[in-house]
């Protein structure tokens, strides 16, 4: 029993300089970045949309980052639109009706890296939450919004700072 013991901190410790749980890797000539203001190109989104996207990457990257914001000279920038916003009846139930709707929301980002000119891309993110159809959106619609837009934003902070 002991010498399982023995062995597992020993692998453990062996383990801990090979994986970090904030396991990015920010090149150090990069220092700074911005946001541009996204667009809002889905129909039916609200209004502010794009601007509250906008506001949560931001907090995201300059929460978990050493980069600071540097709206006019930035060494990488992020920018986009919202590109699908919509809501489906999923979950079919006997008698034609649905027992949950789906909020599925898409944003397509390019990143830039103004040093290294070929380190770039664009892609498109997207997230859903189901919700049930006897709920009203607009009850409900600004908690799924933040709940997508963690999932979304942590898919694009680690597209970009850990090459996942």
């Amino acid at each position: 029993m002991i010498r399982n013991i023995l062995i597992l901190i020993l692998v453990l410790s062996a383990l801990q300089g090979c994986y970090s749980l904030k396991g990015f890797s920010i090149s150090e000539d990069l220092k700074t970045f911005s946001v541009e203001n996204f667009r809002n190109a889905a129909q039916n989104a609200p209004a502010t949309i794009q601007q509250t996207f906008g506001e949560s990457l931001k907090e995201k990257i300059a929460r978990e980052s050493r980069l600071t914001r540097d709206d006019d000279n930035p060494d990488i920038s992020f920018s986009g639109s919202v590109t699908r916003y919509s809501i489906t009846a999923v979950s079919p139930e006997r008698g034609a009706t649905t027992a949950s709707n789906r909020l599925e929301i898409a944003i397509s980002v390019t990143y830039e890296n103004n040093r290294k000119t070929d380190d770039q891309w664009t892609q498109t993110f997207s997230h859903f939450l189901d919700f049930p159809s006897d709920t009203n959106i607009l009850d409900v619609q600004e908690e799924l919004i933040t709940q997508i837009f963690d999932q979304i934003i942590e898919d694009i902070f680690n597209k970009a700072f850990t090459n996942w």
